[in-house]
């Protein structure tokens, strides 16, 4: 067996990492495709969404949950900031009862991340993430959601009108977040989302010239 192919025996055509977009996650989300079931890879099914990763751990596999094997599962609020730290939260498992019906593999979304090392139909690091208002903090359970990884995209079903209402209503049960202090608090404050590599804002080139913080007493002056 050969290890090492030449491109025009390669195993694949292009590489194992592809960058989604659409109105689902307008700055990007990553699907490892290669790891993926390829019947999945073009998919549109229900929302079945948790907002943590406790509520999944204790919902995932009871048996009353309303999941089929066509569902989309959902787990947000796992990113940079939700995270908080952006934890390798993002290998959604398959419910038992999709299990014991030999399911292996479903559509799974999350604006977290996973070992590399982890398989299926995935798609990680969303972004906005939903703690800070993206769009995944405004799908509902039984949303159809649309996946084309051919097109790169990754779509909530509903109309631009719609999907201005639902950000309308969120913003409006928005409390205001935990109050930090230390290191948590510059975390929550400066981390960066994840197509800018989770970075601290401050550590940029281009902080000091950002008009948006030109006027923000606690920007150091050079």
């Amino acid at each position: 067996m050969d290890v090492i192919h030449s491109k025009d025996t390669a195993l694949f055509n292009e590489g194992g990492l592809v960058v989604l977009q659409g109105n689902l996650a307008p700055n990007g989300a990553i699907i490892k495709h290669t790891a993926a079931d390829p019947a999945l890879l073009k998919h549109r099914g229900k929302a079945v969404v948790f907002d943590s990763l406790e509520e999944m751990e204790a919902k995932i596999d009871d048996p009353d949950l309303d999941v089929d094997k066509d569902s989309v599962i959902i787990l947000r609020n796992i990113g940079p900031k939700g995270g908080p730290g952006m934890p390798e939260w993002g290998f959604i498992p398959i419910p038992q009862k999709l299990l014991k019906k030999g399911i292996r593999d479903m559509v799974r979304i999350t604006d977290g991340r996973m070992s590399g090392t982890a398989f299926g139909t995935i798609v990680l690091h969303v972004s906005p993430e939903a703690r800070v208002g993206g769009p995944l903090s405004i799908v509902k359970n039984g949303d159809y959601i649309v996946l084309d990884v051919k097109t790169r995209q990754l779509n909530l079903d509903l109309d631009t009108k719609d999907i201005a209402l639902r950000f309308t209503d969120y913003n409006k049960t928005q409390t205001a977040k935990p109050e930090y202090r230390g290191y948590s608090w510059l975390y929550s404050n400066h981390v960066l989302q994840a197509e800018h590599g989770c970075d601290f804002d401050f550590l940029r080139r281009d902080y000091l010239n950002s008009e948006q913080l030109s006027d923000d007493p606690t920007v150091p002056t050079v």
